[in-house]
């Protein structure tokens, strides 16, 4: 066959070494081996679904023992969790793990609420998830009587003589590092 009508052929899309082409006609049976091969395969997947089963029913039973449905309503106080908070101005170390106390404002099914927050958490939108939401009880207030109360004095603003005793000692550190330097 001259080489212009061999390309032809393949552009038409008969490949002379295709694996139907190969297999021998008089061949009725499956071989041994492929029946085998297709018990394993139909029992891995019955065993698999069989475990998938298993770890969801169990899974199931842990969290209908272990999940309680706090009851929320409006005009609850509420405690705030700040683990997942990234705009809180300060160190994280130093704040507290919870806000609050907030007033829920809205509930929106049984998984999330609604609540009001502090000027300084604005940007923060104001509907949780209620795994971080603590309910605030009122013997809170006797553990930490601070926390409610405002400051009634002002404290005084800062006197000139403190500025003073700080250039003092930038000084005294610039001049020690200076002859630190030449020596």
């Amino acid at each position: 066959m001259p080489l212009p009508i061999r390309l032809l052929i393949l552009e038409k899309g008969w490949n002379p070494r295709l694996p139907q082409d190969s297999l021998r006609k008089d061949l009725a049976k499956i071989h041994t081996t492929d029946a085998s091969f297709k018990e394993i395969l139909d029992k891995a997947r019955e065993h698999s679904v069989k475990c998938i089963e298993n770890s969801f029913s169990y899974a199931k039973d842990k969290w209908d023992k272990s999940h309680v449905t706090l009851d929320f309503s409006v005009g609850d106080w509420v405690l705030v969790s700040t683990t997942n908070f990234n705009n809180i101005k300060g160190c994280k170390k130093i704040k507290g793990s919870f806000l609050g106390a907030s007033v829920v404002k809205a509930t929106h099914g049984e998984n999330s609420i609604a609540v009001e927050f502090p000027e300084e958490l604005n940007n923060k939108h104001p509907t949780l998830s209620v795994s971080l939401i603590n309910l605030y009880k009122s013997g809170y207030a006797g553990k930490f009587p601070l926390r409610n109360k405002l400051c009634e004095h002002i404290p005084p603003v800062e006197s000139s003589g403190t500025k003073k005793i700080a250039t003092k000692l930038l000084r005294r550190f610039r001049h020690t590092r200076n002859n630190n330097i030449t020596k």
